[in-house]
């Protein structure tokens, strides 16, 4: 019998030859991921009457919810954080501003294909867009793989979503996940993993192809995957070969990333053409339109068409669904030469410090702040309401971020609307949501 993806990855860090779907199995992940959330954990690790780690190597730590800290609270927190990554001997540890965890760990080459990451955050399905096996986890199971290494998971029943043809223009991915989301609900993919194919998802760019998995959090997967291929081994090669000479103090050579792409490509993990499947859905991209999730839930979806001219007084593009440099580019073609409407603030938070780096060399944040966008330091930023973009009671946001459930950027009596950047950038322009499609 074939094999779907996940039933092999999770055979791999279980020790298993095979696995079937509903099989529970002690699994050792590649990948360790916490944040911000690490100094409480730490507190429920001790509290097993543990002090180390079982595998150091193996964390990777970012500060990046709540960045610079915007209370003496966070200060204290950060602090904590600092000190239990030196006492841990943790190397992969990330300062504020070097970004939001699953882009820096992409952009870091420390999750790869065939990887089962472990992440105390519900967005860890993110990885799925390296062909890694992506598993969100709460606190109290994330202190039992710092003591253990291993956590036991039941092996998800996987579904098949094959998108074909091509996406029209205006229609991103965002679009897409959106579509998904509101065609089967937000609890469609409860305990499932999602795998990804079709002409559609193998002609998206890198930065398209994060969007999916990521916004697969919404949906209720325990993981979602699409296979890794060329361009895929390309943009993680010389990412992987600088990670591998990060302590020699010479230069990456041509020869070594083209070894580190061979490396790459042989851990990846394909499901077998006859896996069985629970279920099998196909999308015709050229029928996708944008679309908007309104309040208060993420399938709450409708087409722009039906949306758009409703006044908005905060415009927000950054997160780990929407924080990339395409991104930004977008944001930056539809905003030069014009300025963000009366009464309205666009809101830029880059998902990763290298990001920044990119959008300022290619002129994208020139154009951002000539238009009048606010310009925020990398990490979630107004995401989870911590600061950085709170809405007062009574505004509406549009935001290309992934969640828009009542209170979720701080504001319980605020309105979030979810569209693409593009969508989120006109409608700062224009005042009211609007269809880049239309009026620019």
């Amino acid at each position: 019998m074939g094999k779907t993806f996940v039933e092999k990855v999770l055979a791999r860090a279980s020790g298993q030859r095979e696995l079937v779907a509903g099989q529970i199995v002690d699994a050792s992940p590649d990948v360790i991921l916490t944040h911000d959330n690490t100094a409480a954990i730490s507190k429920i690790f001790r509290a097993l009457g543990r002090e180390r780690v079982r595998f150091p190597e193996r964390h990777a730590i970012t500060l990046d919810h709540a960045v610079p800290a915007p209370s003496t609270q966070h200060a204290t927190n950060h602090a904590e954080v600092r000190k239990f990554v030196a006492e841990q001997g943790i190397q992969n540890f990330f300062e504020v501003g070097r970004g939001i965890c699953h882009q820096v760990l992409s952009e870091e080459a420390i999750a790869l294909p065939g990887d089962l990451v472990i992440g105390a955050d519900s967005h860890t399905p993110h990885f799925g867009w390296l062909g890694a096996c992506g598993v969100g986890v709460g606190r109290s199971e994330m202190a039992a793989v710092w003591a253990t290494g291993e956590l036991w998971l039941r092996v998800p029943e996987s579904v098949q979503i094959v998108v074909e043809g091509e996406l029209p223009l205006g229609v991103t991915a965002k679009d897409l996940a959106l579509h998904i989301i509101g065609r089967f609900g937000a609890d469609g993919g409860i305990y499932q993993s999602i795998e990804f194919s079709g002409h559609a998802i193998e002609a998206m760019s890198m930065d398209s192809r994060a969007v999916l998995p990521n916004m697969m959090a919404e949906f209720g997967v325990k993981n979602a995957y699409i296979a890794p291929d060329a361009k895929l081994f390309e943009w993680l090669a010389p990412r992987y070969a600088r990670r591998m000479e990060r302590d020699k103090s010479r230069a990456t050579s041509q020869e070594e990333i083209v070894s580190r792409t061979s490396q790459i490509a042989d851990r990846a993990v394909y499901p077998d053409a006859n896996a069985t499947y629970a279920a099998a859905h196909r999308i015709e991209a050229r029928t996708l339109e944008p679309l908007i999730a309104c309040p208060h839930t993420v399938d709450n979806v409708k087409p722009i068409s039906q949306v758009k001219g409703r006044r908005v007084q905060q415009a927000f593009i950054g997160t780990c669904t929407n924080g990339r440099l395409e991104d930004l580019a977008a944001a930056a073609e539809i905003v030069r030469g014009r300025h963000v409407a009366s009464g309205t603030r666009l809101l830029i938070i880059p998902a990763s410090s290298q990001v920044l780096l990119d959008a300022l060399e290619r002129g994208y944040v020139k154009a951002l702040l000539e238009a009048g966008a606010v310009l925020g330091t990398p990490g979630c930023g107004p995401c989870m309401g911590n600061h950085m973009g709170v809405p007062a009671p009574g505004e509406t946001t549009i935001s290309s971020a992934n969640r828009n459930f009542r209170g979720r950027m701080g504001t319980r009596d605020a309105e979030i609307y979810l569209a693409s950047p593009a969508v989120v950038a006109a409608s700062a322009i224009a005042g009211y949501i609007a269809d880049p499609r239309e009026i620019f």
